[in-house]
């Protein structure tokens, strides 16, 4: 990608657009070179031209923060073409121009009426981007699942759904491409099972008895949202794999820990994966990730230095040895934690690696991820947080003004 995006860390000359090398050598005339020199020279010429010329596609994930009270309103905010957070979201979007781009906190709908909304909303006005292709299928949020999951006593609440959720599809997950989506390929695993992964540790009770009654226990699903893993066909024919997750917060809970536990084993699944564990998919499959390049993406919740929830799985993925972490980082992050001072003072991460704007009292952190696996060729990567007195410093409000109060995520990676 050759746009000059804050942040972006340019290792292509300055005549590259979109990753396509141009031919920029200058050739100072001479007056006398024979013929066989000439030919020799654009020989060379055409050559290196060849080798040099590589692709990158632009990978990312964003928390949206598209989540309203209930079905259909989103809908209705996209289709007004007033709506200011969703006009602040598609600019972000089509100023940093992502290939593959995973939605995080966007209410779904059985029909895709909003995203189809908000797709059309990307690919009109000034600087339109088109995403022909998509994967939305709805996960566990919002689900009812008929129990008392939440073991407060009152069954079938909307606390009780399978996954947070004031309604199926509530803040849900979307992933949007300019190239194809094998779908035949793509795998989702929104029925598993917590109980049927490696090592699952379940929330216990003080008294070392199980928190959820066994009825609950056999149905209790790992994802909060989903985790899938997605094929992307790019145009050279190379494949991406696209692992999206979302897991719950580490908090919100009690002394049981549920979403704290919850949290650590969603991420865990995917060191799982990567290790070579089967899982059954939601179409009855089992089997291993028979992928080699892939990027993971999605808001994790999970901070590997600061904030609450075990650090366990999150350090684990991160130093993966299938995994190339890029640690990306902006300048905007360094001023929005020292702006608000609070518990990030005392946060041992790095506060540029920060992606989301929490208040003081938790402080800013490191929760949404774009890891590439260590077989891709990475480009560049960044987090779209511009400093205040910086190009685009304008599109970036404080905390939950604006777009979101995620920040977008993203990495380049070369295809041949």
């Amino acid at each position: 990608m050759g746009d000059d995006v804050m942040g972006i860390h340019c290792n292509q000359p300055d005549c590259t657009r979109f990753g396509h090398a141009e031919n920029c050598t200058d050739i100072e005339p001479r007056s006398r070179v024979s013929a066989a020199r000439i030919f020799t020279v654009l020989l060379f010429l055409i050559s290196s031209t060849t080798l040099s010329i590589a692709e990158t596609v632009r990978v990312a994930t964003f928390n949206v923060s598209l989540g309203r009270r209930g079905p259909g309103v989103l809908l209705k905010a996209i289709m007004s073409g007033k709506d200011e957070q969703v006009l602040a979201v598609a600019a972000i979007i089509r100023r940093v121009r992502p290939d593959i781009l995973l939605l995080n906190e966007f209410d779904a709908d059985f029909t895709n009426l909003a995203l189809d909304a908000f797709r059309n909303e990307l690919d009109g006005g000034e600087n339109a981007i088109s995403y022909p292709y998509f994967y939305a299928p709805i996960g566990n949020e919002g689900v009812p699942s008929r129990l008392d999951l939440d073991g407060d006593g009152a069954p079938d609440e909307w606390a009780d759904a399978f996954g947070f959720g004031r309604f199926p599809g509530s803040e849900g997950m979307a992933l949007l491409s300019r190239f194809p989506i094998d779908l035949q390929a793509a795998r989702s695993f929104s029925s598993l099972k917590w109980r049927n992964i490696p090592d699952a540790v379940l929330p216990m009770n003080t008294d070392g008895s199980p928190f959820l009654p066994e009825k609950s226990t056999t149905v209790f699903r790992l994802s909060s949202k989903s985790h899938w893993d997605v094929p992307v066909v790019l145009p050279n024919g190379q494949r991406i794999n696209i692992l999206a997750t979302h897991p719950t917060p580490p908090v919100f809970d009690g002394v049981e820990n549920l979403n704290g536990l919850r949290n650590d084993a969603e991420i865990g699944f995917w060191v799982s994966y990567l290790d070579g564990a089967a899982f059954i998919d939601d179409v009855g499959r089992q089997a291993a990730f028979s992928g080699k390049d892939f990027v993971l993406l999605g808001d994790l919740n999970n901070d590997p230095n600061d904030g609450e929830g075990s650090k366990r799985s999150i350090h684990t993925l991160v130093t993966h040895p299938l995994v190339n972490d890029p640690m990306q980082a902006s300048s905007g992050a360094v001023v929005a934690s020292v702006r608000y001072g609070g518990a990030n003072a005392t946060h041992a991460g790095n506060p540029a690696q920060d992606t989301v704007e929490w208040d003081a009292d938790i402080g800013n952190m490191r929760v949404d991820y774009a890891l590439p696996s260590a077989s891709l060729t990475l480009e560049g990567s960044g987090v779209f947080w511009p400093a205040p007195d910086e190009p685009d410093g304008d599109m970036i409000a404080e905390g939950r003004s604006g777009a979101s109060n995620h920040r977008m995520v993203w990495v380049d990676v070369e295809i041949d």
